[in-house]
Parts: structure tokens; C-alpha cells; sequence
């Protein structure tokens, strides 16, 4: 393991809002969609990344960022970044634009993995204590329903970090959406390969990722998505899917050593099981890694059945499951899984 290098673990920042003006943004279906670009890089600016690629389409924006990703709803936001970043500080901003638009803050979920490199994080990311700490005081007083757990694993590297809070109307989550956010480490030396820029190449990040996408397969994990890609100088690459209402996201940090990708999507408890695990299966099978952890958050207590058919016929077992109820998130239900060969 090397010393030091890239971080590839995401932190993970979900916020939710509600607008009570009935001539608010959000009755014209745009709410936070309406913020100006300025305001976005403000925010960015406080976490320290940029936009390097957006698209949008009738239910959402999506924007590839120098590290990682943000999906923008009328009234959600997602903002997931890796390295040495500082996403909390994200939150009062964010929340300062949203009030601009009529739209208060009513929901917050923070997740995010065992960092490889603990040590070089800055703050509020230098412990989970800290980071709870630093988010409890800048939510607003309304969001009274909180919790903080730390969903363990065999091996301490794979520990899940959980924050939720809600407010009094939104502490139960009402929808039926599932989220899946499955983290790859120890990445088939082969296939991390296929992230690195050729020397010489004198392609634009844009058209080098599209390259990839295809090359890795990645464009068939979803076959209906729009995809937008990114491929960074000198290896590394970022994307996201966009389908109807649903977004995708993956993001790779190649290096011998500490190579890491990660995969994100969403679906619905009313899905059918076989779309769900050959989804999955296809993520994990682009990087064939020999250790996978997933946390899955929605109003199931079954769906990690789903994760656990996609990850045996690919040679993974289980090694470490955990479930938590949190507020205004559902029912949270982390996995990890390794290679068979290995233990």
C-alpha cells in the first residue's frame, strides 16, 4: 500500500428541501434548478472542485465535477466528491441559496466509506466525529430527528459512516426509491489499465472518456442512459448516466496501490429483481475488484437480497452485513464482500 496518494473514497452529501410559498419555485418544477451558475461555483468554490461537464434533461442536472459528481432536482441535491475536498462546507451555502428560492432545508444524509488516507484529510473531514459535529452546527434547528452511526465491518477499512437528520414532517422516508452505492478496491490491474491516457494522446478529456466508456463496457450497464464522461490527465475518469428521473454515476482512481471505482444508482423497491442484479453485475464485472463493499439506503429491509445474487455468481462472498434505521434516510443495509480466493 502506498504511503500516500489519490483518495479515492467519496464523501457523500444529500440534502432535501421543501418550499411552504404555494408561488414558490417549486410548484413550476424547477426549484433549486433555478440557481445560477455563479451560485453553483460559490458552493464548489467552498469545497474546493469544479464542473468540468454538465447535462440536464426534463427532471434534472447532472455535473461531472473535477472530483466526482452533483446531481441538482427542484427539490434535492446530491453532491459527492472524492480527494482531499471539503463537501460539508457545502451545506451552508447551499442551503443560503435554496432559502433565496423560497425552498427550506427539511432533510440531510451524509455517507461516505473508510478513508484510505485518513490523515491527509483536511477539516471538518478529519474524523467522523468532527465531520457529525461540523454538520449538526450548520443544519437548522428545524431538523430535531438526527442520528450518526458507524456500520462496522470485519475489516476496519470497509466501515460505513452514516448521518441523517429530518425535521418533524420529513423524519420517515416516504418514497420508494432505493440507492446503491457500491465501492471497489484492489481493481484488476488489467482492466485499471484501461483508465490511463495514452502517452501523447492530444485528446480533450471529453472525447478520451467517451472512448473509454466503450472500451470498458461501462456503456452497457444501462444501455437506455445518456451518458456524460470525462477522462482526466494523466489517468482516472468520471461519469455520469442519466435516465428519466434516475441517475447513474461512476468514478475511477486507477493507481497500483490504491486503486479504487466506485458505482451509484437509484431505483425503486417496485423494480424488477433481474434488472436490479444485472445492473449490479455489470458495474462490478467492468473493474473485477477483490473487494466490494455496498450500503443500499431505502424503506426495504429486503433489497440487499438483490445485492448479494449480484455479487456470488462473480465470485464474491459476503464477509460483513449490517443493517440501522435512520432518520428521514429508511433503513440503511451495509455489505462487504471479497474475492473467494481471498480472505
Amino acid at each position: 500500500m502506498a504511503v500516500s496518494g489519490f483518495e479515492g473514497f467519496e464523501k457523500r452529501l444529500e440534502l432535501h428541501f421543501f418550499g411552504d410559498d404555494p408561488l414558490s419555485n417549486i410548484n413550476n418544477n424547477m426549484g433549486l434548478r433555478l440557481l445560477d451558475f455563479e451560485s453553483i461555483e460559490q458552493v464548489l468554490r467552498a469545497v474546493q472542485c469544479t464542473v468540468v461537464s454538465a447535462v440536464g434533461n426534463h427532471f434534472f442536472d447532472a455535473y461531472v465535477l473535477s472530483e466526482s459528481s452533483m446531481f441538482v432536482y427542484p427539490t434535492k441535491i446530491i453532491i459527492k466528491t472524492c480527494g482531499t475536498t471539503q463537501l460539508l462546507k457545502s451545506i451552508r451555502p447551499l442551503t443560503h441559496f435554496a432559502n433565496k428560492l423560497n425552498l427550506k432545508l427539511c432533510g440531510c444524509r451524509y455517507t461516505r466509506g473508510s478513508f484510505i488516507f485518513p490523515k491527509s484529510q483536511p477539516f471538518p473531514h478529519t474524523n467522523f466525529k468532527e465531520e457529525v459535529i461540523y454538520i449538526e452546527e450548520n443544519l437548522p434547528k428545524n431538523l430535531v430527528y438526527r442520528k450518526a452511526a458507524v456500520m462496522p465491518s470485519k475489516n476496519p477499512c470497509y466501515s460505513w459512516h452514516v448521518f441523517a437528520a429530518g425535521d418533524q414532517n420529513h423524519r420517515k422516508k416516504s418514497n420508494s426509491d432505493v440507492t446503491f452505492e457500491i465501492c471497489m478496491t484492489e481493481l484488476d490491474r488489467h482492466l485499471a489499465r484501461k483508465f490511463y491516457k495514452k502517452a501523447g494522446d492530444c485528446k480533450t478529456g471529453d472525447s478520451a472518456g467517451k472512448e473509454m466508456t466503450v472500451l470498458t463496457g461501462i456503456d452497457d450497464i444501462n444501455p437506455r442512459a445518456f451518458i456524460c464522461d470525462f477522462a482526466f490527465d494523466p489517468c482516472g475518469y468520471s461519469m455520469n448516466g442519466i435516465d428519466g428521473d434516475r441517475y447513474s454515476t461512476i468514478h475511477v482512481t486507477p493507481e497500483d496501490g490504491y486503486s479504487y471505482a466506485s458505482f451509484e444508482c437509484v431505483g425503486s423497491v417496485y423494480d424488477d429483481d433481474v434488472d436490479i442484479v444485472e445492473t449490479l453485475k455489470k458495474a462490478v464485472q467492468v473493474f473485477k475488484p477483490a473487494t466490494v463493499s455496498v450500503s443500499t439506503t431505502s424503506n426495504s429491509r429486503e433489497v440487499w437480497t438483490t445485492v448479494a445474487r449480484a455479487m456470488e455468481p462473480l465470485g464474491l462472498k459476503c464477509r460483513t452485513f449490517a443493517m440501522d434505521e435512520f432518520p428521514a434516510a429508511g433503513t440503511v443495509v451495509f455489505q462487504t464482500f471479497t474475492a473467494a480466493r481471498r480472505k
